[in-house]
């Protein structure tokens, strides 16, 4: 590899921005392996600490990642478009054996799976203020893993007030649907909702658990589901800034 010679004082920043050029032109293609250190050491005639610098700035903005041995490859992730618009309408998707969500993945060409713990908990002040119930009043959580292709791509949490949920399937373990949805089969059907939606940097677990690279926001989405008399489910998802579209259309 050839080394490039300039008159100007190369540094960590100025790779950082050849390599961000070549990746945004397609030179560099999702997927695709960079040089190594030593090889772009060679190549911009620095020491290896410099590139490792500027391979610490393409990670922090997310378009490089890390693999074991120390190789290091294009962002290679493929979004997928969120329509919440469509996501819980009336005519929802739901089967007996996959959701609204589940089902539109499928129906994307990729493949979803759910992960699903349920148990009892005291409301925190965040929950009871969207349940309209007492801070510490016992609700159902139901968290979920929600994965595509194997990869994790959301955090979704849901709590349910206690006379919606208790003795219910929303009890039940594991990936629980119904057509229609559970709420409705069970008498508490969803009439309108209001989202919530707020970008912000990950916190440490939620880095872990979605395998987020340095660097990558993400969209926390609130949805608080009514019936008629209030409240019956408020939705939390952590959706990774890099792997979703978010869609809202709407008649003006």
């Amino acid at each position: 590899m050839s080394k490039i010679r300039s008159d100007r004082r190369v540094t960590a920043r100025s790779i950082a921005d050849e390599l961000r050029a070549q990746i945004r032109a397609g030179q560099l293609p999702p997927g695709s392996a960079l040089p190594t250190t030593r090889e772009l050491a060679e190549q911009y005639d620095v020491t290896p600490k410099t590139v490792s610098s500027a391979m610490d700035l393409l990670k922090l903005e997310g378009l490089v990642v890390g693999e074991q041995g120390g190789r290091r490859r294009v962002r290679a992730d493929r979004p997928i478009t969120w329509s919440l618009t469509k996501f819980e309408r009336g005519s929802r998707r739901d089967s007996a054996v996959m959701d609204d969500w589940s089902t539109a993945i499928k129906e994307a060409g990729r493949v979803p799976a759910q992960h699903v713990t349920v148990g009892r908990e005291a409301a925190s002040t965040d929950v009871a203020g969207w349940l309209q119930v007492q801070p510490g009043a016992e609700v159902v959580k139901r968290e979920r893993m929600r994965t595509v292709d194997g990869c994790p791509f959301q955090l979704a949490t849901s709590w349910f007030p206690a006379h919606v949920a208790f003795g219910t399937a929303l009890e039940e373990e594991g990936d629980v649907s119904a057509p229609g949805g559970i709420l409705r089969s069970i008498g508490h059907p969803q009439l309108n909702v209001r989202d919530e939606i707020t970008v912000r940097m990950p916190n440490p677990e939620e880095t872990e658990r979605l395998e987020l690279p340095p660097g990558t926001p993400v969209a926390q989405h609130v949805r608080i589901g009514y019936g008629e008399d209030g409240p019956v489910r408020v939705m939390q998802t952590i959706a990774p800034g890099d792997r979703h579209v978010l869609v809202y259309e709407m008649e003006l």
